[in-house]
């Protein structure tokens, strides 16, 4: 295997700063370092797969929280010999409760399938219990069945389905879209007022506050539906509201809850901008090592770790790393680490 340097700033350069892999044939090069495409997939892959083993401690600290949020994209495979390319998926679930002041270093897991089917989120999450905060695909729906997650929904997706109306009616004020987004305005005022804050502050304010709103916001979207069309967008729009009510309400009473799932969404642009850029992963395999990838530098931005550097000082460890001990690999376990190092050091100084 080459050395983690170079196995750094590739991975690096491919799932943070989205360089497809031509590209940086073309960059080594220039610099004299003549590498092919093949070469460098066979170098991430053996990279992802010595990184196994610490993207599962971070699913597995993912897992343990109360509250995880979800999502999944789509991104084209490549089939191999013989073999047509398909639209596979990344799923993403985020551990983030700081937006309800609690301390836990955040982390994103992603994991990769073939297809978009319920069995995947299901297999993902067998071994959690809480509350998963998501959109309303219909593959989640086995997972509520039994009590063990409680779903949670995204007000800024359902938002989104009133601004699509109101962009295409030219942002004209007065329209029923216009008005539906100004009474989810007024619950996404409380919510930049309760971030940050305890859940149980959270709470406190929401019922005070946003559960009145809500209640006028549900009887006008009876009133609207009832005067238009049943197939016009603005009816589909309201009825994605009001079916998945439920869920899209349990935040006021839950302050561990978010009004939105928009740190999903947040951890996918990457995925959607490498995607643009490189435009498919080369078969099966390589979603996985995409997931595998993903889940490093994306925990590494969410805990604001230089990704190159800790890529560089896990590779450099890793193959002769006690496994019962993976957890001290960890990129907020290795940040404290250099910090620790970095006193001793200021320390050491000053003596």
């Amino acid at each position: 295997m080459a050395g983690g340097g170079l196995l750094t700033h590739i991975a690096v350069s491919k799932f943070a700063d989205h360089v497809p892999l031509y590209r940086l044939c073309q960059i080594y090069g220039r610099d004299g370092v003549e590498m092919s495409r093949s070469t460098i997939t066979d170098m991430i892959g053996n990279c992802a797969l010595l990184l196994t083993p610490l993207a599962e401690a971070i699913g597995r600290h993912v897992l343990k929280a109360d509250k995880v949020h979800g999502d999944d994209t789509p991104i084209r495979a490549l089939g191999g010999k013989g073999e047509k390319a398909h639209t596979g998926r990344l799923w993403v679930y985020v551990r983030d409760d700081r937006p309800s002041g609690d301390k836990a270093p955040p982390a994103v897991w992603f994991q990769y399938s073939a297809d978009r089917k319920g069995e995947h989120p299901a297999r993902h999450l067998k071994n959690f219990s809480g509350i998963l905060q998501a959109d309303a695909y219909s593959g989640y729906n086995a997972i509520y069945k039994d009590g063990r997650i409680l779903e949670a929904g995204c007000w800024s997706h359902a938002r989104r389905k009133l601004w699509d109306i109101h962009v295409k009616q030219k942002r004209l004020p007065g329209t029923l879209a216009h008005e539906g987004l100004v009474r989810i305005g007024e619950v996404f005022k409380v919510e930049a007022e309760v971030n940050g804050r305890s859940a149980l502050r959270r709470r406190r304010m929401r019922q005070a506050r946003t559960a009145p709103v809500l209640k006028e916001l549900k009887s006008w979207m009876n009133e609207t539906l009832a005067q238009v069309s049943a197939k016009s967008p603005m009816a589909l729009a309201i009825g994605y509201s009001l079916s998945n009510w439920t869920a899209l309400t349990n935040f006021v009473n839950d302050g561990r809850i978010d009004a939105h799932n928009n740190t999903a969404e947040r951890a996918l642009r990457g995925v959607a901008i490498g995607r643009k850029n490189y435009l498919h992963v080369g078969s099966d395999a390589g979603g996985h090592t995409a997931a595998v990838m993903y889940t490093l530098l994306g925990t590494c931005r969410l805990n604001q770790i230089n990704p190159q550097r800790y890529l560089r000082h896990v590779l450099e460890r890793i193959a002769d790393h006690p496994i019962n001990r993976i957890d001290e690999l960890l990129p907020w376990a290795v940040a404290a680490k250099w910090e620790d190092d970095a006193d001793e050091k200021d320390t050491l100084l000053a003596a």
